[in-house]
């Protein structure tokens, strides 16, 4: 198999099982009925099983901001960085496809536009973008960081995915619940273009207006997560890690500002 099948494919299971459980969640007259608990679960599942599908072929980043946080420590070549992100969009996609056929006769039984946009992309609890690009730089700092944490340490022999699966269980359960955590540009923009195409009855729009921060959100937190770790960890801070700390402190203080203006808090 090819690296660009690989990350495919990965991908693709990925979306295939943690777009299905909210589906199977959301769904009008399906067998299931869902709970934050048995999303990020299910979530954290599908990440293993993505992971151990191609980890042998690819390294199953099967997210383009795990792609660029590695690239950035110089775990991974900067030149395959186009080849694998366009291989996660693709397989996000067609694997959002599988989720749309797998639940084909429960599309027009549910009139909840959201429910149904839910189960391809993310949605804020809260809109406010600034701060809700914030919430997905947090979760995909942890993420990467995590995964940085993770290769650092020695386990049994395949125990290494479901060590990630835990992880993005935990990231869920502690950061998810402000953004629906994306943590993953290919996660929300591949299935989003799915949603914006499919012949689905009543879906409604697909929010292209909210749609760059799953995207931007995660590309930022997976760079810097690369660079803090090498920085603090590896003791090999670079100019880079500096301008990176400039940028992030910049957005957080954004945030501040917008959140404590809306309370009517002077700043």
């Amino acid at each position: 198999m090819s690296e660009f099948m690989g990350e495919l494919i990965g991908t693709m299971i990925l979306i295939i099982l943690g777009g299905g459980v909210i589906a199977g969640a959301n769904l009008k007259n399906t067998k299931a009925e869902g709970s934050w608990v048995l999303i990020t679960i299910a979530w954290g599942l599908a990440v293993a099983m993505g992971v151990y599908a191609v980890k042998g072929v690819t390294g199953a980043h099967i997210n383009p901001a795990v792609t660029l946080g590695l690239a950035t420590v110089g775990d991974f070549p900067w030149a395959d960085v186009p080849l694998y992100i366009t291989a996660q969009m693709i397989g996000a996609f067609v694997g959002a496809t599988i989720v749309y056929f797998h639940y084909l006769p429960h599309w027009k039984d549910t009139e909840d536009q959201l429910a149904i946009k839910s189960i391809f992309c993310t949605d804020p609890a809260i809109r406010s973008p600034v701060s809700n690009l914030v919430s997905e730089m947090i979760g995909t700092f942890v993420l990467v960081m995590g995964i940085l944490f993770i290769g650092a340490n020695e386990f049994t022999e395949g125990l290494n995915p479901l060590i990630v699966g835990l992880l993005i269980v935990a990231i869920g359960m502690s950061l998810g619940s402000t953004t629906g955590y994306a943590i993953n540009p290919a996660r929300d923009l591949g299935p989003r273009i799915a949603h914006a195409v499919l012949p689905i009855p009543g879906k409604g729009g697909s929010d292209w207006g909210y749609s760059w921060i799953p995207v931007l959100g995660p590309a930022i937190g997976g760079i810097y997560g690369g660079l803090f770790y090498q920085a603090i960890f590896e003791a090999s801070p670079n100019v880079w890690f500096w301008l990176g700390t400039i940028v992030v402190l910049a957005i957080l203080l954004s945030s501040l500002r917008k959140e404590l203006r809306k309370a009517s808090i002077p700043t």
